[in-house]
């Protein structure tokens, strides 16, 4: 059967490191009240020339010397991002310009913290049908640029940064390697509960981000907990059979939540948000990265991503590395 395998990771991280006490000299905050409520204590923002497309590409290029393969070999490039470098064209199409990929198909999908997981369920099934044989998806925010920083509940949650993959498809073995099954939803309803206040057709500004934390966790857990389990069931495993999660890094205590609500064992969770904070669409992919860098997660692994985000949108997928 053919199937979209992940061949390669990379990441990318802004110059500039930005620890709690760094924060609490320009916010009304403190790095004991941070990492209390959130686990995160220090996060990476971009600097003046430092933009989504030059991280997402920076994020790409690693992803594709990992995976053996060459920027030209390119057909698909799907890119996840609240915060792209301008209303259009695609930053997608910025990245593949830079990284001289010429007459393959570019896209960005905005589905802000639940983006990559979007973009590689639209990357796998694009690949399956032979619209392409090798795509690069990416994950890449400049979060920073729309933050209110007179908001100390919101401001000192998130980061900047990239991650990405490297998908090919392949004639595989059913056990062989793999995604497997994805699942996404999307719920309007409350998208008063995480938002951003701009927009050209609304305001004609960029606006900044909005968010009811207490309200969100809730939504959070439940939805999360929910589309794992759909993805283990259309997979047709069993919880104890996942080696590694991946989940979006938005928040310490969602995590541990989540975990607990579906029955993971604590130790089969990738977390990153102390390093990296909240990184919207890059967290998943970036959170990936340092995972199979630092040799926890290995060839044959089942690995299950999640993450939920402003919309909502929410989603989930399981792989075979």
């Amino acid at each position: 059967m053919i199937r979209a395998v992940l061949t390669g990771t990379g990441s990318a991280l802004p110059r500039q490191l930005v620890t709690n006490a760094d924060l609490a000299e320009r916010v009304d905050t403190s790095d004991e009240w941070i990492v209390e409520r959130t686990g995160i204590r220090q996060r990476y923002l971009a600097e003046p020339g430092e933009t989504t497309s030059s991280l997402a590409t920076e994020a790409a290029r690693r992803a594709l010397e990992a995976a053996g393969v060459d920027a030209s070999e390119i057909g698909l490039i799907v890119l996840a991002t609240a915060t792209p470098d301008h209303t259009f064209p695609a930053t997608a199409t910025q990245v593949q310009h830079a990284l001289g990929c010429k007459g393959g198909v570019a896209f960005d999908v905005a589905a802000v913290c639940s983006g990559f997981l979007y973009a590689l369920a639209t990357a796998d099934s694009l690949l399956r049908t032979g619209m392409a044989t090798k795509a690069l998806v990416i994950g890449a925010e400049t979060f920073s640029r729309i933050l209110d920083w007179e908001d100390r509940t919101t401001c000192v949650l998130f980061g900047d940064g990239a991650g990405a993959v490297v998908l090919e498809a392949q004639d595989v073995a059913e056990n062989g390697p793999g995604i497997l099954a994805s699942k996404l939803h999307a719920d309007g309803e409350h998208k008063e509960l995480l938002y951003v206040d701009g927009g050209p057709s609304t305001t004609g500004t960029v606006g900044k981000l909005r968010m009811r934390g207490r309200e969100v966790f809730r939504h959070a857990v439940v939805n999360l907990a929910e589309v794992l389990r759909e993805t283990i069931e259309e997979a047709g495993i069993t919880v104890d059979q996942v080696d590694w999660v991946v989940p979006h890094q938005a928040n310490a205590r969602i995590l541990d939540a989540t975990a607990r609500k579906l029955g993971l064992a604590e130790e089969k969770v990738v977390v990153t948000v102390d390093r990296h904070a909240n990184t919207s669409a890059a967290s998943v992919p970036l959170a990936l990265d340092v995972a199979v860098r630092d040799g926890r997660v290995k060839k044959g692994d089942l690995v299950l991503f999640e993450a939920m985000g402003g919309g909502f949108t929410w989603g989930a997928a399981l792989a075979r590395m």
